[in-house]
């Protein structure tokens, strides 16, 4: 059993959160993330979740310059936010601050992709997007197939302290373009619906 002490100072907090997040043997196959200073777990992902970040994934491949890698499933921090997630994907530059370690801190990342579940729908529609636009990344790509009048993708983009302005928002069987550097559309006809 582990317990974990948690320091009133936001920094040694943030520290303690990180030790346990990295030290626990989590579930084989969950999503273990720190969301707003809270440990989450979340079930393994279902097939046709994964089907459609391999079809965003297979369309950067094609566009991503040689500096720049992708990332399926790693960790990007956002210490500020107290929070350790673990997007579908993510771009960054190469270096090694991007490649070494347990994750990569968030404000490396050039763009962000993720792919709501049932369960962590909120997550992605909230908490999420806000600690990316605080961390500055530029281009936050949300797939919510449970979104509340129907499937949709939507493009942020231009983040200004924790908010991001929506660039581009499509029903799924709509195309939606990334802009440059990916300068690549994506065919949201070709992504499953429950």
């Amino acid at each position: 059993m582990w317990a974990l002490t948690v320091s009133e100072d936001p920094d040694q907090r943030w520290d303690d959160l990180v030790r346990f997040w990295e030290a626990m043997d989590w579930p084989e196959g969950s999503r273990v993330e720190i969301i707003e200073g809270i440990i989450t777990v979340s079930p393994a992902r279902e097939p046709r979740h994964h089907l459609i970040v391999e079809r965003v994934q297979r369309l950067l491949y094609s566009v991503i310059p040689d500096d720049r890698r992708m990332f399926q499933r790693s960790a990007i921090s956002v210490p500020s936010c107290l929070g350790m997630f673990i997007p579908d994907l993510l771009v960054a530059p190469v270096g090694e601050r991007a490649e070494a370690g347990s994750h990569i801190p968030a404000a490396l990342a050039e763009l962000v992709v993720e792919v709501t579940s049932r369960s962590n729908a909120q997550h992605d529609r909230v908490s999420k997007p806000a600690a990316y636009a605080t961390a500055g990344i530029p281009l936050y790509l949300l797939v919510d197939r449970w979104a509340p009048g129907g499937a949709t993708a939507t493009l942020f983009g231009e983040p200004k302290g924790d908010v991001y302005r929506v660039l581009r928002a499509v029903k799924f069987g709509d195309p939606i373009t990334l802009p440059d550097p990916f300068g690549v559309t994506i065919d949201t006809g070709e992504f499953p619906v429950d």
